[in-house]
């Protein structure tokens, strides 16, 4: 069986990948501080900047496949995602690495494709930028980028903000921002099927469709309750135009199974709490 390693396992996306994956690799995790559902020889703790641990379970494992769910300081971050590239270099280790739709924030004008040069504004888009361009630098085709939207899931910390907000009966939405969202097992159906298969390049996941952001959160507010909801409408950057920030795709690789409108996974989102 082949073997997958997940950096970041304990979080929202990483804890989704390992119950995904765990009947179809034998997979490895590793956490900051809380442990996550694997047996306890397969979990690690490990610390961003602890560069000596990582390469030591990297070589122990000798995985297959490697998942970058990471969080934390971007220089850090940086630096730990060379290092790692650095030690798989020579090996035929595959990286999946975690970008996000911010590598287009220097540009509201249209929703991205895999085609499209990055284009980032903000610090968090730029560091998304460098790191990915590090890595194919270092790994060439074994480095995948998979971008991702905004990600929701049941235990997800935006969820809880719209059910505090609908506790609370004040939700602040834009009625002039359109993207798309995708949900955290949702995308680790996605990415079995790209590591599975042997995908390579840029990879644009998400809803197939767009959707301003205050239709996306009123649709899934009336999902989880029949409460009269105060919504505070607020326009992005102040002006009455139309910020365009989704991931589209161009690529054709993924079966229609793992495609979903931005409906859809609203009612994955809200399953199975039904109204409040």
């Amino acid at each position: 069986m082949r073997r997958l390693l997940v950096l970041g396992a304990s979080g929202l996306v990483g804890n989704a990948l390992v119950e995904e994956c765990k009947d179809s690799f034998d997979v490895y995790g590793t956490y900051a501080t809380r442990p996550v559902d694997l047996p306890e020889e397969k979990q690690f703790q490990l610390d961003i900047s602890d560069m000596d641990k990582m390469k030591e379970i990297v070589q122990s494992i000798k995985p297959d496949s490697i998942v970058s769910c990471l969080r934390g300081d971007f220089d850090q971050q940086l630096e730990f995602h060379r290092e790692l590239a650095l030690e798989i270099e020579n090996t035929e280790s595959v990286l999946y690495y975690f970008s996000t739709a911010n590598v287009f924030d220097g540009d509201f004008t249209k929703d991205h494709s895999e085609e499209d040069s990055p284009n980032a504004a903000s610090p968090y888009g730029q560091f998304k930028i460098e790191c990915e361009n590090m890595l194919q630098n270092v790994l060439k085709e074994r480095a995948v980028m998979i971008r991702i939207p905004q990600i929701w899931g049941k235990k997800s910390p935006r969820l809880d903000q719209i059910r505090s907000g609908i506790e609370s009966n004040s939700i602040d939405v834009y009625s002039n921002l359109e993207c798309n969202h995708l949900t955290d097992e949702f995308l680790a159906k996605q990415l079995k099927y790209i590591i599975l298969h042997k995908l390579t390049g840029i990879f644009h996941l998400g809803a197939i469709d767009m959707m301003t952001q205050d239709t996306f959160i009123k649709e899934l507010v009336s999902s989880l309750t029949d409460k009269e909801i105060n919504f505070h409408y607020r326009l992005l950057q102040d002006t009455p135009d139309t910020y365009y920030f989704g991931l589209k795709s161009i690529r054709n690789d993924l079966p229609e199974s793992l495609l979903k409108t931005n409906r859809e996974m609203i009612d994955d989102i809200v399953s199975p709490y039904g109204p409040l």
